[in-house]
This record gives structure tokens, C-alpha cells and sequence, in this order.
């Protein structure tokens, strides 16, 4: 791990769950990613919760990649933020992981409705299978009675808001690789790639959802000789669009 990136866990890794680590100071650039923070118990690895799994080295790749790829003024890390903190209308691009591991309590589905109602926008990611699914559509459903859960089409302006992107490649996590008989990387994951969507009474879109895909993990394994670069290439388009089309609509 990169010194400065070490530097920076190891305050994080000091603090319950990383959220209290980071001063509450405001955005620090034109875009400040956030990173949702929720009750979630720990991922197998110990001190990392559910939360944060592919904290930090996602977003060491991917707001330096932004930065490159748009020009926009980029933070160079994630605040990580609990949906009851007020702090939290500071950030309107809100980026959740693991959400088969949520159990949103009233407050929080209640300042999710506002945080969209305000101008954000979320994007979910790295949740996989029949069981995470049913969890995550329980809570987004109690948060969103009145506006469904769509399957994004393929003419969707957020597939072509920068970069033309195509749904029909599957981007894998790590753990979801390994090396076939012919010497060849390849993938085996829980069911096809879904993409799927909110929209509030605008027709604007307020929830991105990546299902059966781990776009967090092809930005922190961008550096990974194992990990395929074309799944990379198109995890920074789509999280590019995500942050363009959030920015403009």
C-alpha cells in the first residue's frame, strides 16, 4: 500500500469504523465523493466493515482517474458519512457499497428521501445473488414507496452522458477471478450483470444500481497485473458517467 494512503488508514483504522477519523471541514473540490456509512458488522477481513470494503484504494485510483479523465477539480479521498449526519447535504454524489449487509432504521430511510429530494445522487455497488438483492430492495423500497425500481434501458442518457458504455460486459470483483485450464483470467459471478435505477417525479435519475457487478474493486485493483484492464477501462467510464450525469441533470 502506497505511504500516503497508509498514512491516511491508519487514522481511519483508529476511529470506530473510520467515519469519526475524517474533520468535518466540507467539501474540499468542486466534486467531494462520500462514501455512506451504515451498521453492518465487519467483512472477512477483520478490522474493514461492509461499508468500507474497498476502501482506500478505490478511491485513490478513481477520483485521481476523474481528475484525469474530466478536468474536474477532484478531492483526492471519500468523506464517509452516516445518512442521519447533517453533513451529509454537503456531498451529492453518495457512493454505497454491500448492501446486502443494510438494515436502515426510519431516521436513515428518512434522510435518504431528502438527500435525493435535495439534489443528490447515489450510486450502489458490489452486492451479489438472489439474498443481497431481496435486502436491498426491502430497504430502497421503504426509502422510495412511490417511485420504483426500474431496469435502466440501454438508450439511457446516463450510457452515453460522456462515454458510449455498453451493459452487456459484466464488471467482476477480484474474488471473482481466477486462471481457467487454457492459462486465461476469467470470471465466474453470481448471475448476470443488472443495471438498475430510481427516478424521482422529474424523470430525473436519483439511485444508480449495480448489481451482480463490483465497479469499487476493478478502481482498486486498477494496479492489479491480475486484473483484467478492459474491466477496469469500463468501471472508470461508468463511474465517470455517474459523476457527469449527477452534475448535470
Amino acid at each position: 500500500m502506497r505511504a500516503m494512503t497508509a498514512v491516511g488508514l491508519a487514522a481511519w483504522l483508529a476511529s470506530a469504523g473510520g467515519a469519526a477519523a475524517q474533520p468535518a471541514e466540507g467539501p474540499e473540490a468542486e466534486f467531494h465523493m462520500a462514501r455512506m456509512v451504515y451498521s453492518s458488522g465487519y467483512a472477512g477481513f477483520g478490522w474493514r466493515p461492509w461499508w468500507a470494503i474497498d476502501y482506500p484504494d478505490a478511491e485513490y485510483h478513481f477520483t485521481r482517474g476523474l481528475r484525469r479523465l474530466t478536468g474536474l477539480e477532484v478531492a483526492d479521498d471519500s468523506r464517509h458519512l452516516r445518512l442521519t449526519d447533517p453533513e451529509i447535504f454537503d456531498y451529492p454524489w453518495l457512493f454505497v457499497q454491500q448492501v446486502g449487509h443494510w438494515n436502515p432504521g426510519d431516521a436513515e430511510l428518512a434522510s435518504l428521501r431528502e438527500y435525493v429530494r435535495r439534489g443528490g445522487f447515489i450510486v450502489v455497488d458490489d452486492f451479489h445473488g438472489p439474498y443481497d438483492w431481496v435486502v436491498f430492495q426491502d430497504g430502497i423500497r421503504r426509502a422510495f414507496p412511490d417511485w420504483p425500481l426500474v431496469p435502466l434501458a440501454e438508450d439511457h442518457s446516463l450510457m452515453d452522458v460522456m462515454f458510449e458504455l455498453d451493459q452487456r460486459t459484466q464488471i467482476p470483483g477480484r474474488r471473482h477471478l481466477y486462471r481457467a485450464a487454457s492459462g486465461e483470467i476469467q470470471a465466474e459471478l453470481q448471475g448476470p450483470a443488472e443495471w438498475h435505477g430510481i427516478h424521482d417525479d422529474d424523470g430525473r435519475l436519483v439511485v444508480a444500481v449495480n448489481f451482480n457487478m463490483d465497479m469499487g474493486d476493478a478502481w482498486e485493483h486498477a494496479d492489479d497485473p491480475v486484473y483484467p484492464i478492459p474491466m477496469t477501462s469500463l468501471a472508470y467510464r461508468f463511474g465517470v458517467n455517474y459523476v457527469i450525469y449527477a452534475m448535470t441533470h
